[in-house]
């Protein structure tokens, strides 16, 4: 095993040296801000695909999913089927517009900045309170990819966790200070594609290992909850029936696509609208094959890793657990499996870098520029927002210190607080003309707020309503602060005639 593990960590060495290098290689063309956060608007259509969708999913994509489908059954699926209809609606109806929306708007860089021109908020408050937003719920989102970085190395080396918690954060902190945007992109496209072969080949390699055993029989022996076929029904989870909330509840995570920054930038950087119709497609394809492994991974690691059954939050071990034993027991390729490791901190890195990045431009380019010190310079704001890096990339690491920290429980908290706040100003800034700067403040507020209440302040009997009623926060979010920028709006003075015409201008193509 000590020999295997020399194999595995060459792996990780070899790969964690490729990453910083493209940082270094991407820091020598940031001669402005423009460059470091949207790369120029240069993003390549296959690029720009991966890298989106490679930020996106996270270590949560090969973790925290296919621990939940262990752990609980099919049941948890909804989750995967409800992200994958919001990537659909995000890149159909939301990437081109958006993209169009803000060059129109001043060639905006970032989301707060396309919402303060957008709605030609002259005193920047738009501009504050929805970088602030994003720094608060960016903060617990890296932590969770920070969180999955620390319990790879803890499991695969048996380090500290504490210490391989530093090291994974010292590595994404090295290449995104450095490279900026599209450094970050150009690594995610690696990362993307590491992920996807991981998914595709272990569990089919598991399959053939166990030797056409019925995986009915296997689960059952592993003592799953209900029973296999309670286990591989969709309609159940964790051995009952599901309930109605639970299903909306799961399928509400798509709505969570429209308020994410650091997958909205990504259509914001890209070339030119012909590169972003090849996105599409890619992103897609990538997408539904990812999650669907991911669900895989969940049945077949069960009856694979039997009769270990892991349990008290090693759950999410079970894809590291898998390649372990399927390249240093069974097939005894070590090298092989280290790189598919890699892929597992791909998918941890791909999304901490693009967190840190968004978190950094909201500080220096909409805070410090934007309210502070608008004349400040390019080399000023670019300095401000590595400092930044290193700052959030400190908070999120105090946070992440906890090794019992829930990755799927950090990513569901950030998700629901980032896609309530964002996501119905986002849809309707660039569908409705009517919106106007008060519904904005007033959705992005409620939002926010209303996700913070749901699952962190105890009002019912010393818990949260989240936990009394059993629904996620972002269906509450999301709907609450839909309604208070449509009322909002509507009982407040009607855009001007300019803010009308630039609607009408993206709306026409006219940019």
């Amino acid at each position: 095993m000590r020999d295997s593990l020399g194999w595995i960590f060459l792996a990780f060495l070899l790969y964690l040296v490729f990453m910083v290098v493209i940082g270094m290689i991407y820091a020598k063309k940031n001669s402005s801000s423009e460059d470091y956060f949207l790369g120029g608007r240069k993003l390549g259509g296959f690029v720009a695909a991966l890298s989106a969708q490679a930020s996106d999913m996270s270590g949560w994509l090969l973790m925290g999913l296919p621990g939940s489908v262990y752990a609980f059954g099919t049941g948890q699926s909804w989750i995967a089927i409800g992200l994958f209809i919001g990537t659909v609606c995000n890149w159909l109806f939301i990437s081109r517009r958006l993209r169009r929306y803000t060059i129109r708007a001043n060639n905006a860089l970032t989301l707060p900045t396309y919402f303060e021109n957008r709605f030609h908020d002259k005193k920047r408050i738009l501009l504050l309170v929805s970088s602030v937003t994003i720094v608060i719920f960016f903060l617990v989102y890296t932590a969770s990819a920070l969180a999955a970085g620390g319990k790879l190395f803890n499991m695969v080396f048996g380090i500290d966790y504490k210490i391989a918690l530093t090291i994974g954060a010292v590595v994404i902190l090295v290449y995104t200070f450095m490279g900026g945007f599209m450094a970050v992109c150009t690594t995610d496209f690696i990362q993307g594609m590491l992920m996807l072969v991981g998914l595709l080949i272990v569990p089919i390699i598991a399959l053939q290992m166990l030797g056409g055993a019925d995986i009915s029989t296997v689960l059952d022996e592993s003592a799953v909850a209900g029973g296999a076929a309670s286990y591989l029904n969709l309609m159940h989870n964790n051995g009952t029936p599901h309930k109605v909330m639970d299903i909306i509840s799961q399928l509400a995570w798509g709505l969570g696509y429209f308020g994410m920054p650091h997958i909205l930038v990504r259509f914001m950087a890209v070339k030119d609208e012909k590169e972003l119709k090849k996105s599409k497609g890619v992103a897609i394809l990538w997408v539904a094959l990812s999650l669907v492994f991911a669900c895989v991974i969940g049945v077949v690691g069960r009856a694979y890793l039997h009769p270990e059954v892991l349990t008290g939050g090693a759950e999410e071990n079970v894809f590291i657990a898998m390649i372990i034993k399927m390249f240093t027991e069974d097939i005894k390729a070590p090298i092989i499996g280290g790189i598919f490791l890699c892929g597992i901190l791909a998918a941890i890195m791909s999304t901490a870098d693009s967190q840190l990045l968004v978190s950094a431009s909201s500080m220096a380019e909409d805070i410090y520029k934007g309210v502070l010190k608008k004349d400040a310079s390019d080399k000023t704001v670019l300095n401000v927002s590595r400092i930044t890096v290193l700052v959030i990339a400190v908070l999120a690491y105090i946070i992440a210190l906890n090794p019992n920290s829930s990755i799927m429980g950090l990513v569901s908290n950030a998700w629901s607080g980032l896609g309530s706040a964002f996501g119905p100003i986002v849809l309707l800034s660039l569908f409705w003309k009517r919106t106007n700067f008060h519904g904005a403040v007033a959705g992005i507020v409620t939002g926010a707020l209303t996700v913070i209440v749901w699952d962190y302040i105890p009002l019912v009997s010393g818990q949260t309503l989240g936990v009394v009623t059993g629904l996620y926060s972002l269906v509450v979010g999301f709907a609450l602060s839909l309604l208070a920028i449509i009322i909002v709006s509507l009982v407040t003075p009607a855009p001007t005639k300019e803010m009308i015409q630039e609607f009408e201008d993206v709306q026409n193509g006219n940019i």
